[in-house]
């Protein structure tokens, strides 16, 4: 019943949002957690029929009400509007195979022409009868193999606490119709330390141009067809506890 009516709080907070014409950033309550977010777009100036380079960037924080650590974050759910595209043609693929037990140094030296994003997250370690310790990372986007035909990216990190340790996750972006939303990605999260670590912080920028056949392509493309651009993001964690909300941000059609 809470769950339910926390969705329903935010999918009319969001549409009073969208009918004001206001840009929405994300803040969201499930049990003691509390999770802030923004992101965005770059340039905000866009053609309205034909889709044109830009540059995304996001971040989130995680929080309890009494500050303990939060339940470990399990999955991450992201549409993304419609009126958008990510071209991979000419772009450098790169393998899981290469960035098991890599250090971010050794990854990004790897495949340096196969990057699209990049970042930096914060973890919070307690292990038994200890206090708890940030362990940070900075975070790497890789464009990887096709799967089911659509693109994928790899995402890798690398902690020190308590021993050295690589995480890469492959996240498949697929092509959905979903109303607004033409793009899913789900990110399953690894358990960082056998749960004894929880997500705190993380930031992302993606975009990446490259040259192929004479032409310059873009990995991030969008239109701004009706004045804004948006995204919906789920969050699941351990104890099952689940929420998501909308973000948008407004655009403006090149003249």
């Amino acid at each position: 019943m809470r769950k339910t009516l926390v969705r329903t709080l935010l999918a009319v907070t969001a549409a009073a949002l969208l009918t004001a014409g206001i840009a929405q950033a994300l803040t969201l309550r499930v049990g003691d957690i509390i999770i802030s977010g923004d992101g965005g777009f770059t340039p905000t100036t866009l053609p309205k029929h034909e889709n044109a380079p830009i540059k995304l960037y996001g971040h989130a924080t995680f929080k309890t009400v009494d500050g303990t650590r939060p339940s470990p974050l399990r999955q991450l759910v992201l549409e993304f509007d419609k009126h958008g595209a990510v071209e991979t043609r000419g772009l450098e693929k790169c393998t899981m195979a290469k960035l098991v037990a890599t250090t971010t140094k050794v990854a990004r030296k790897l495949c340096p022409d196969a990057i699209v994003g990049t970042g930096f997250g914060t973890a919070v370690v307690e292990l038994p009868e200890q206090g708890p310790i940030k362990a940070s990372s900075p975070l790497t986007l890789f464009n990887g193999p096709v799967k089911h035909g659509n693109p994928t990216v790899l995402g890798h990190a690398h902690i020190d606490y308590p021993g050295p340790t690589t995480y890469v996750i492959s996240i498949e972006i697929e092509k959905i119709h979903n109303g607004r939303y033409g793009f899913r990605t789900v990110a399953n999260f690894p358990r960082i330390v056998n749960d004894y670590g929880s997500p705190i912080s993380g930031h992302l920028t993606i975009g990446k141009t490259w040259k192929y056949k004479g032409k310059t392509l873009s990995y991030a493309n969008a239109h701004c067809a009706d004045g804004r651009l948006q995204a919906r993001a789920e969050f699941t964690f351990k104890n099952e506890d689940s929420v998501s909300g909308t973000v948008f941000k407004p655009c403006k059609v090149a003249k």
